[in-house]
């Protein structure tokens, strides 16, 4: 018998084996696909070209797991982008991010002295917040309707709260409520500049940068750092299965084991709640609890009996706010897209950067209106990384691979139909618009690789293509993620646990669900 059964070897199933293991228990990962990482992996896609297939970016892991799992000496390697952002506008203009605060000062002054000046207030008052908020990444939140423990800390969040600055909290309240579009209208007056960090507030969220709650989904992508340098973004050498390649050595070298090809088609449950897990194949493997790193959708509507757990948390789990708007491509180059607005004799800092195409709030809410009419819009957003400019692992000497993650995608098309209808279609559309910027584009590519919403869940489990298993929704954040009286990692039948992002912290390879599930599995098991 194993200890803890963990359903699905994504970054927070890893993780969450890592601690359990290092704690003397005996943890068991069951992976279904023939890799282990999830959502973080990366596949050769066309002879001789490899990217990271759906998850594509270094921030947001937390830097206590990297420290804790020694993720560098297992082989992880991070480096950081030449400029954090760059964003062609037409075919003369373009708004660069640069990685010294001087030189986008500079950058942001083309459009407004204003919003020059006001570039360093912006940024103290969202390290100001994302510094608060990071105190709370690594701890399970009070848990609604809770104990005595779950009183006291409540009360002591609210107090820490109110000893802040009053300006203080009104930002927090701000940052943690508004739109993005009406947070950056207080700093900003550019609406380039203002699209240009909005694109962070729609990401993952299919919704408008004026809808309620997108402030969050923006200082969301805040909290990161690269090698120290909080606020950065980077490649790991090698691709996002890099990251879960090293986490995967980690766990195993803590004593936890790892299995590929092993579906879970059925959570167990005996006197005492969960006590293991049915495979596909008919195997059943006993333990003492199971912790899911699989989304909450998935797990109570195809793992767990409707049955096992009470009529009104079926409901909630039922009724998420899912789907991500999310279509991810990888595409083959023969050369680097030259583009119109600044062109370049070989690799330049802009290539290596994240390029966006979403050039005003009002691109950004059209492309979403589209979206939610028609399926996806005509003229979506756009964000590509070129990972082989920092990684010659990657591609051919001379050849290159880039990353296209796209918003608006609808999760399910209206009249019925199907993507696996229209999404060789929706793909040209993509290539189509970065072409509007790059001609030389669509002529590049050798080979694409293509991930639609339905594609996203069928192979990664990603149900409604949702990234961040469950959008991060004010309703759907801290102590309410998955659902009120459930932040805590408990799930209402006893022994079941979730540890993947539908969990607190949320979404993106922090492994942060991971992390804390495994402190309260702990305390748990000790209790018995």
């Amino acid at each position: 018998m194993y200890d803890v059964v963990i359903v699905g070897g994504g970054h927070n199933g890893l993780t969450c084996a890592f601690y359990l293991a290092k704690a003397g228990l005996k943890p068991l990962v069951l992976e279904k696909r023939s890799v282990v990482g999830g959502a973080a992996v990366t596949e050769e896609f066309h002879p001789g070209f490899r990217n990271s297939s759906a998850s594509y970016t270094v921030s947001l892991l937390n830097p206590k797991i990297i420290k804790d799992m020694e993720l560098a000496r297992h082989g992880l390697k991070v480096v950081e982008r030449a400029a954090s952002n760059f964003f062609p506008l037409d075919d003369k203009n373009y708004l660069m991010f640069p990685s010294d605060g001087a030189a986008k000062r500079r950058e942001f002054a083309k459009f407004s002295e204003k919003d020059a000046q006001a570039l360093e207030r912006y940024e103290d008052d969202i390290e100001a917040v994302a510094d608060e908020l990071r105190a709370l990444l690594l701890k399970s939140p009070p848990n609604a309707a809770g104990g005595m423990r779950d009183l006291m800390q409540a009360a002591s969040l609210g107090l820490r709260t109110l000893k802040q600055p009053i300006e203080a909290q009104r930002l927090f309240l701000d940052m943690a409520t508004q739109s993005c579009a009406d947070m950056l209208d207080r700093y900003f007056e550019s609406d380039v500049i203002k699209a240009a960090y909005a694109f962070d507030g729609i990401v993952g969220a299919f919704t408008s940068p004026r809808a309620l709650g997108t402030a969050y989904v923006l200082l969301h992508h805040c909290f990161g750092e690269v090698n120290g340098k909080k606020g950065a973004w980077g490649h790991a050498i090698g691709g996002m299965g890099a990251i879960t390649q090293a986490m995967l050595k980690a766990a195993s070298e803590a004593g936890a084991e790892v299995r590929t090809d092993c579906e879970v088609a059925e959570v167990l449950t005996g006197p005492k709640g969960a006590c293991g897990v049915r495979l596909a194949d008919g195997t059943v493997i006993d333990a003492r609890a199971v912790a899911a790193g699989v989304a909450p959708k998935l797990l109570f509507s195809k793992l767990v009996d409707e049955s096992l757990v009470p009529e009104d948390f079926s409901k909630r789990i039922k009724g998420l706010t899912s789907g991500s708007g999310t279509f991810r491509m990888n595409v083959a180059l023969k050369e680097l897209p030259q583009f119109t607005c600044l062109p370049s004799d070989g690799v330049a800092p802009h290539h290596s950067s994240g390029i966006v195409i979403g050039p005003s709030i009002e691109y950004l809410e059209t492309a979403y209106l589209d979206a939610k009419r028609d399926g996806w819009s005509k003229n979506p957003i756009v964000e590509m990384l070129i990972p082989s400019t920092l990684d010659d692992s990657l591609a051919p000497e001379g050849q290159h691979v880039a990353s296209l993650f796209c918003q608006h995608f609808a999760p399910h098309l209206p009249d019925g139909k199907s993507w696996d209808d229209v999404r060789e279609e929706a793909a040209d559309c993509i290539i189509d618009t970065v072409n509007k910027y790059a001609p030389n584009f669509k002529d590049s590519i050798i080979a694409r690789q293509i991930h639609s919403p339905l594609d996203l869940e069928r192979k990664f489990g990603l149900v409604d293509g949702d990234i961040f298993h469950g959008q991060l929704t004010p309703n759907q954040l801290f102590s309410a993620r998955p659902v009120l009286g459930h932040a805590d990692h408990r799930m209402p039948l006893k022994g079941l646990y979730l540890c993947g992002s539908g969990a607190h912290p949320g979404g993106g390879v922090t492994g942060g669900p991971g992390h804390n599930a495994a402190a309260i599995i702990l305390q748990d098991i000790k209790k018995r």
